[in-house]
């Protein structure tokens, strides 16, 4: 009787398996799946990507103790609305929502009021970043170290004379 001789198939290797090789499959398991929950966390934290950008402008980015006097004392403040019930009507005019509304919170806003909130809102929230920042909310984060220089103050002197 002939006796059949198992030979492997041309191109097919076997690997012995090793303690090692395991690790390896684990390691590169722990790899992908945290790269899947990277993945996910990302696309769940990118749309409110500019929503955090303007907090942390507003927090960290204005000096607050300048901007306020100028805003409240000196009539900023009324400009800053009027531009912003400006960008609302342009807004409002240039886009409107699909189905004619907005869906806030459950409500159905009409387009400009939607538009309204949305702007008055982002509004709100700088505001909210001031008195954090002049509460000392920020702490050692919003230091605005700055060296006055007499010619501008100076200038800024002479300029109120003629008033």
């Amino acid at each position: 009787m002939q006796e059949l001789v198992e030979t492997p198939l041309p191109g097919v290797l076997e690997q012995a398996e090793t303690p090692l090789s395991g690790v390896l499959e684990q390691l590169a398991a722990i790899i992908v799946a945290l790269f899947n929950l990277l993945t996910v966390l990302l696309q769940a934290l990118l749309p409110w990507t500019p929503l955090v950008l303007w907090i942390v402008f507003w927090l960290f980015a204005v000096n607050w103790k300048k901007l306020y006097p100028v805003l409240m004392e000196q009539g900023g403040g009324i400009g800053i609305v009027l531009i912003a019930l400006m960008a609302t009507l342009v807004w409002a005019a240039v886009s409107e929502p699909p189905g004619g509304h907005h869906s806030l919170l459950g409500l159905h806003p009409s387009n400009v009021f939607g538009k309204a909130v949305y702007v008055f809102g982002l509004g709100l929230i700088a505001s909210l970043c001031g008195s954090v920042q002049l509460a000392g909310g920020c702490g050692a984060l919003c230091r605005f170290d700055e060296e006055d220089n007499p010619a501008v103050e100076e200038a800024h002197a002479h300029s109120h004379d003629h008033h």
